[in-house]
């Protein structure tokens, strides 16, 4: 049965393949201290088929080279290549109010501050300084890059399921070009 990431489960790390010819994998972590990765039990592919204990061996460029439970060679690691790992919701860190899970962010709605609807958050992009929220919808000729931060997004409602956006002038169409 496939687990529902948007309710059960946050995306913590990605696979990239074999490293090296022991069944070792290189694994990307996306959680605040990369290492965490592998305290949170279990990780488990995205249609839930699958699950791994993770134990990390060392760090390499760009992540870790880690075991996973059950996966013994090369071909078996090299097969994982593109996977993502799922923790359970419950076993992550409650969060500051201030601070927020990425999947908790993908699926909001996205209205400007007089509360018109500009959009869907579709993806947080990590670029090293601060996140970015890629807003599409209709009306946009192609995705637009939202810097998230305070001044750029003063309101995130979970429970509403909405962000409300006050991006610099010029970001959108419309909104103060003329």
């Amino acid at each position: 049965m496939p687990i529902d990431p948007l309710q059960d489960h946050v995306c913590v790390a990605a696979l990239s393949g074999a490293f090296g010819v022991r069944g070792e994998v290189r694994l990307k972590s996306f959680t605040a201290i990369p290492e965490d990765v592998a305290a949170y039990g279990p990780l488990h592919t995205e249609d839930g088929k699958h699950s791994y204990t993770v134990g990390i061996v060392r760090q390499v460029k760009g992540g870790f080279a880690v075991r996973l439970g059950g996966v013994l060679t090369k071909e078996d690691a090299d097969a994982l290549k593109g996977v993502r790992l799922y923790a359970p919701r419950a076993a992550l860190p409650s969060l500051p109010d201030d601070e927020f899970y990425h999947a908790d962010l993908i699926g909001l709605d996205v209205h400007d501050t007089g509360g018109a609807r500009i959009g869907r958050i579709k993806s947080v992009q990590s670029n090293g300084a601060d996140d970015l929220l890629e807003v599409h919808g209709p009306g946009l000729k192609a995705t637009v890059l939202v810097p998230f931060t305070r001044e750029a997004v003063p309101t995130v409602d979970l429970s509403a399921r909405r962000v409300i956006v006050d991006p610099p002038l010029g970001l959108f169409p419309d909104d103060g070009d003329e």
